[in-house]
């Protein structure tokens, strides 16, 4: 709840007396809904609405950025997507995160236009459902074999999974 209060500019006190829903103001989990303001329409999910056309966009970047990867890596890179979405330094869509110049190079590349595979469906399929701790707070990730990013080597490292270094 401290992470959230901070996000959206409210005491701490204040984001617990807006969730009297909350028992434990120290432990939530995901896809419980947390208000951020006296309108209950006004809530932070990590279950990320996302249409069919989105989630397929979704699975056929998973397999262009992760189809070598292990089953954990590609979840986690529909993570970094999702937690983009949710993060206000990025855009709010899918479809407008994956499209964000410079972002990802399957959009570069045409490999985004590949039909997606079976596993890159089920791995989002459970990144949009629930299980967004994989990513650890994720918003990027990279190859360091391929991709020499100074930038990104300064961010925090939130994990490594198969040949992809997560940072927030």
């Amino acid at each position: 709840m401290t992470k959230i209060s901070k996000k959206y500019g409210l005491s701490l006190g204040e984001l617990i007396r807006l969730n009297p829903q909350v028992k434990n103001p120290n432990l939530i989990f995901i896809g419980q809904t947390i208000h951020t303001s006296g309108n209950s329409s006004s809530t932070v999910s990590h279950k990320t609405n996302v249409s069919a056309n989105d989630r397929d966009l979704l699975a056929r970047l998973v397999r262009a950025e992760a189809g070598g990867e292990p089953y954990d890596g590609k979840v986690a890179v529909a993570i970094v997507v999702l937690n983009r979405v949710d993060s206000p330094d990025f855009p709010n869509t899918v479809h407008d995160v994956i499209y964000q110049k410079g972002q990802f190079s399957p959009v570069a590349n045409g490999q985004i236009n590949q039909p997606a595979d079976n596993e890159s469906r089920r791995a989002v399929d459970e990144a949009i459902a629930y299980d967004r701790s994989r990513g650890y707070g994720s918003l990027y990730f990279y190859n360091p074999e391929i991709s020499p990013n100074s930038w990104l080597k300064s961010r925090p490292t939130t994990k490594v999974i198969g040949h992809h270094v997560f940072k927030k």
